[in-house]
């Protein structure tokens, strides 16, 4: 049982840097073609919410104390920060294809908006899971 626990982990881990890593990269950087990398944002944020909850499960159930509540702050944050890519990022990324040029930089410009909104909120995230232990 756990290697079961090492795979969802690691799993959870790598899935959740590219995530994160992407999403402050795009935002610093609005030369890199974000549509590009939206669908493997949002996938990855899928196997970060169900290897998450898993975890949960594993090592949490039903108890919820100090660690639980700085983990739910980072999970609510990961969450609003999936929200913002979706709602904003997506409608964007499809109303691209057959965008001319000044709608095109409109469209990139709400992309590249969307991607600085969720890159604190992972930022976040990112602290909670990594000072969790401590509460």
């Amino acid at each position: 049982m756990q290697y079961v626990y090492i795979v969802v982990l690691g799993l959870h881990v790598m899935a959740g840097v590219f995530w994160a890593g992407t999403t402050i990269t795009l935002a610093r950087d609005p030369d890199i073609r974000v549509e590009r990398f939206f669908g493997p944002q949002m996938s990855s944020a899928v196997v970060v919410f169900i290897t998450g909850a898993l975890l949960w499960y594993f090592f949490h159930g039903a108890y919820f104390g100090g660690m639980e509540t700085v983990l739910a702050i980072g999970i609510a944050s990961a969450i609003a920060a999936a929200g913002v890519l979706g709602a904003v990022v997506g409608p964007a990324r499809r109303q691209l294809a057959g965008a001319d040029t000044q709608t095109e930089a409109q469209l990139r410009a709400r992309m590249i908006r969307g991607e600085r909104i969720a890159a604190p909120l992972l930022g976040l995230t990112v602290l909670c899971m990594a000072v969790a232990r401590l509460f």
